[in-house]
């Protein structure tokens, strides 16, 4: 989010593979996960609780549609995410550097993708006229589903063409054009992301 509207900003990465990466991960919060914003004397250890602090502090709000409804639908669809699809998580890691990977599918992960595809294509047909996001504007939503993006296009998962179109529109932006080459820069492997053949 800070690099697709951008906000000046400095990553310290830390190599999640190595032995010692939940002892480095402490040192920047008592969760020891990914992400967390230093902001002044503001320490935000959540993903959406990231992307809320920074459209408010720097965007005046712009990180959800302006319409009430509107963003309030975007704010379901980014919870949904942030909370859920966790057969999606498990059974098809994220992974930048992989293609053309497969795994056998289940009913949970059937289920799952087509969720994620339905959704994508309902609200691409409601709100296309407002330009190539979820909700027209680029906004936190896309922000929350781009790891989803990353992992359909890993395992070539199908998809409708409107959910097609968005996943291209995503793909082809520059920030995330930027993750995808820093993410093949990497050495590390994490084997537990090493999943489908």
């Amino acid at each position: 989010m800070l690099s697709a509207y951008e906000l000046p900003f400095k990553e310290t990465r830390v190599p999640l593979g190595a032995k010692d990466a939940t002892t480095a991960l402490a040192d920047y919060s008592d969760a020891a996960k990914v992400p967390v914003l230093y902001d002044r004397d503001a320490v935000i250890w959540d993903s959406l609780a990231i992307c809320e602090y920074v459209s408010e502090q720097y965007l005046q709000n712009k990180g959800w549609p302006e319409d009430v409804m509107k963003r309030a639908e975007a704010r379901c669809c980014s919870a949904e995410m942030h909370s859920g699809f966790f057969t999606i998580r498990e059974m098809l890691p994220m992974n930048c550097r992989a293609s053309k990977r497969s795994v056998e599918s289940t009913s949970a992960l059937d289920k799952e993708i087509r969720r994620i595809d339905n959704l994508w294509s309902e609200l691409r047909q409601k709100y296309h006229s407002d330009g190539p996001w979820l909700f027209g504007s680029f906004s936190i939503a896309d922000c929350m589903y781009a790891p989803i993006v990353m992992r359909f296009l890993t395992y070539d998962i199908e998809v409708s063409e409107n959910s097609r179109a968005y996943m291209q529109s995503l793909l082809t932006h520059s920030s995330i054009q930027s993750w995808i080459n820093d993410a093949k820069a990497e050495t590390e492997t994490i084997d537990s992301e090493e999943i489908g053949l």
